[in-house]
């Protein structure tokens, strides 16, 4: 079916004019423009249904003759997002079952550039390579061969269940790279040179390729964008299987799951996550500590991996997850019930309170939230390592419903597109350009040289604070972080 599949992709174009590339698989065929080559849509691994559904990837399967690669595949089953976040965040959805695809842009006359993966963000079980603020064109433009992948989510790619392999979505990512490492050659990319990249969930995906040897010795280094950094035991990691099976009335075994269609897994995740707050109610999708896919918890793994690390956050994460209603309906009874919740010690709340003397209880929850799940690690991360480690903390506010410098603004800067339509829905029209241009030449300079352009952390915790204008300074509300520690 895959190879009838692959015919039917099969063009009789050779003009000189059409960008061609030769795989271990076969030859693809893309598109050209403004002296960029692009392929999109072109197959890693083999579509993971069927037989091949809740189990370990495979490699693509070779085609004969040219194959189209001037679209982007199908991508993977989600439901989109609810509420205002559906307003500002939008996932194209292209109908498929081949959904293992990867996407170049090159410089036509590229030979032996450093490369970089994107792996996209959404929670582990939304987004796709699809989003047009993932476009490659500004890092092939400044002399990077860019590769963007899609990858199993949700019920599909991290499930917990008995039967299956772990991690499948992960293994994916994995299965992604070694694709990359193999193949980038053909597109004139240096396989000796890959940065792996990717915001939210993938930066979390690039933090756990990092902590899995193999996948690790075809690194040269990492950008990890507001990327949880923990993986937990099988066990806990099992809840939001155990409560799908719970609403379907299945096992949650890879026989059970497999019986149910994807449509109903999603329709089944949706109903339970109905009306659950963004502090607590629904398990969540996580990556599990497993031997084979994830031997140890990034946070612990990464401290002696020796290859360049960017890592950051943005200052006001949780203005993404929780909107101005909800932060304004966080009283200070609220606020104290949730710090218990969460762990948080007195000492944290106290340097919170002392950071942001003029916020509201709910404010101060959510810078909380933000440290405890994002900057604190990456914080311990960087002040543990001794390879280079560069930290940035992205502080530019956004006018748009209030959402200052919140989860995923950052995005639009590193990839200077800040005009593209996914941009301005979180940022508005007014973005500053040299911010733009000024971030994304930093991710350029690390991905070629392993240095975005100020000093490491280790040097008096200097971090970058990418704003308008910039600075590098002392970490800034450290107090806080390791009042977290």
């Amino acid at each position: 079916m895959e190879d009838a599949h692959a015919s039917e992709h099969a063009i009789e174009d050779h003009s000189r004019n059409v960008p061609r590339a030769t795989t271990t698989c076969g030859a693809v065929v893309g598109t050209a423009y403004a002296g960029i080559h692009r392929y999109l849509g072109i197959p890693y691994g083999r579509a993971p249904f069927g037989v091949l559904r809740f189990a370990a990837p495979e490699p693509a399967l070779p085609w004969q003759g040219d194959r189209a690669a001037t679209g982007f595949g199908p991508t993977a089953p989600q439901s989109p997002y609810r509420g205002d976040l559906g307003e500002l965040i939008k996932v194209p959805t292209i109908e498929g079952t081949d959904i293992l695809t990867v996407n170049v842009w090159a410089p036509a006359d590229a030979t032996d550039l450093p490369v970089v993966l994107w792996l996209h963000g959404g929670g582990l079980e939304r987004g796709a390579a699809t989003q047009s603020g993932y476009d490659g064109s500004t890092f092939a433009r400044d002399g990077i061969v860019f590769v963007s992948a899609n990858y199993r989510l949700g019920a599909e790619g991290f499930s917990v269940l008995d039967g299956a392999p772990l991690n499948l979505g992960l293994r994916d990512a994995q299965l992604a790279l070694e694709w990359v490492h193999r193949e980038v050659a053909a597109f004139g990319g240096d396989p000796a040179r890959i940065t792996i990249m990717g915001e939210s969930a993938g930066g979390a995906l690039v933090a756990a390729l990092l902590a899995q040897p193999a996948a690790r010795a075809r690194v040269a280094g990492a950008i990890i964008q507001s990327g949880p950094l923990d993986a937990v035991e099988p066990g806990k990691a099992r809840r939001a299987s155990d409560a799908l099976a719970k609403k379907l009335k299945i096992h949650a075994t890879r026989d059970g799951f497999s019986a149910a269609a994807p449509g109903e897994l999603l329709a089944a995740r949706s109903e339970i996550a109905a009306g659950a707050s963004p502090l607590g109610g629904t398990p969540g999708y996580t990556l599990a500590v497993d031997p084979e896919s994830l031997p140890a918890s990034p946070a612990e793994a990464l401290i002696d991996v020796d290859v360049p690390i960017l890592i950051g956050t943005n200052t006001d994460e949780y203005r993404l997850w929780l909107t101005p209603d909800a932060v304004a309906g966080i009283g200070r009874a609220k606020a104290w019930l949730a710090r218990l919740a969460m762990r948080i010690p007195r000492a944290a709340a106290r340097a919170v309170r002392e950071a942001y003397p003029d916020a509201s209880p709910g404010e101060r929850l959510g810078q909380l939230v933000t440290d405890r799940l994002l900057r604190g690690p990456a914080t311990r991360l960087a002040r543990a390592r001794t390879a280079p480690t560069f930290v940035y903390e992205f502080a530019w506010e956004s006018p748009v419903r209030d959402l200052r410098a919140a989860h995923a603004l950052d995005i639009a800067f590193a990839f200077d597109l800040l005009e593209d339509d996914d941009a301005l829905r979180l940022n508005g029209p007014g973005a500053p350009a040299a911010l733009g241009r000024e971030m994304h030449a930093a991710w350029v300079s690390f991905i070629r040289s392993g240095d975005p352009g100020w000093p490491a952390f280790a040097q008096g915790r200097a971090t970058r604070v990418l704003a308008d204008p910039s600075a590098t300074v002392s970490q800034r509300r450290a107090a806080v972080v390791d009042a977290l520690q």
